[in-house]
């Protein structure tokens, strides 16, 4: 659908493809700030809550300790030093563990049963509350530091990515890469998997620029996590007449444009983007995806465009009124 705006655009000739710039930000998931205890706390909860209705329906295992999981949930919050957490910490688990043996138990008797609802939720949940609890045990018990790639932030959306940019605040989401043209009207949008450095994604993006437009773009510019002097290299050869980058980073200034006004127009022109992501945020729900999934947060995402995108267009097809 993306596409289709955009060559209708170009058949407007609201949008030529001729230029492009490129960026990053993050899209939030819809999940409360990851704590261990928080999230042993979900992983029983729901794992009780699944017990106690097939315990109903089929008389299968079952177990209950939410009331205690719950005040040694609370517990950790309040407590003032690690000392003190460490033994609340430790019931946590111990509570846990035993409603995780329980739903194995009452898994392979609804299995017997052919309870395939109550199956496929407990073999959905199961292993991310096992891994839960083994990183809670690491970081809390061992005192082991959980690299990033391995950690489940949330038991509800487990895809969520865990994002730090520029050792600044960090972020629980997925990394989007946006392209967008001179019209302002978003070209291009990927959903990346981790934490990318922005270097890896520059030729990709005009790459996907190409096969949209059917050429590379013209004038290229991106912020300066994208340069690298390879980066430079390949968009030249692909047909790329002008690349800027906002910041060199080992990319000799004089390379990239032909004279330091372009080097000038393609930077003001970069910082244009910022806005654009901006009022995407601001407007079209992107700063938080609040759909279920990883699928979903993919059309969410291309959903957001797309409603900016129209919006673009109609206002640039409108004719100009003034004022008497």
């Amino acid at each position: 659908m993306n596409k289709a705006l955009v060559l209708y655009a170009r058949e407007r000739k609201i949008e030529d493809g001729r230029w492009m710039r490129t960026d990053t930000t993050v899209v939030e998931s819809n999940i409360h700030h990851p704590l261990d205890s928080s999230l042993l706390f979900d992983g029983l909860r729901v794992l009780t809550r699944t017990l106690l209705r097939a315990h109903e329906q089929y008389g299968t295992t079952s177990c209950n300790h939410r009331r205690r999981a719950k005040r040694r949930a609370v517990a950790i919050l309040h407590a003032g030093t690690m000392a003190k957490r460490i033994p609340l910490y430790k019931d946590l688990l111990k509570v846990t563990h035993k409603t995780v043996r329980a739903a194995e138990r009452a898994l392979e008797e609804l299995s017997r049963r052919g309870a395939l609802g109550f199956v496929a939720t407990l073999s959905h949940f199961l292993p991310l509350v096992k891994r839960i609890v083994d990183q809670a045990e690491r970081r809390v018990l061992n005192g082991e530091s959980v690299p990033a790639s391995e950690k489940l932030v949330s038991l509800f959306e487990p895809h969520t990515d865990i994002i730090v940019k520029d050792r600044r605040e960090t972020h629980y989401g997925h990394k989007v890469t946006l392209s967008t043209g001179r019209s302002g009207i978003v070209l291009d949008l990927v959903v990346e998997k981790g934490n990318p450095a922005d270097s890896t994604l520059t030729v990709r993006s005009a790459e996907r620029h190409a096969a949209l437009f059917g050429e590379a773009p013209e004038r290229a510019a991106f912020d300066g996590g994208f340069a690298a002097k390879k980066n430079l290299q390949v968009l030249q050869a692909s047909g790329t007449r002008e690349v800027c980058f906002s910041k060199p980073a080992g990319v000799p200034i004089d390379e990239q444009t032909s004279t330091p006004r372009v080097r000038r127009i393609l930077k003001r022109f970069r910082a244009g983007i910022e806005a654009t992501i901006s009022f995407l945020k601001r407007s079209f729900g992107l700063s938080r995806c609040t759909w279920t999934g990883l699928t979903r947060f993919r059309a969410y995402c291309w959903c957001s465009s797309v409603a900016h995108n129209l919006m673009v267009i109609a206002r640039a097809l409108l004719p100009r009124t003034t004022s008497a």
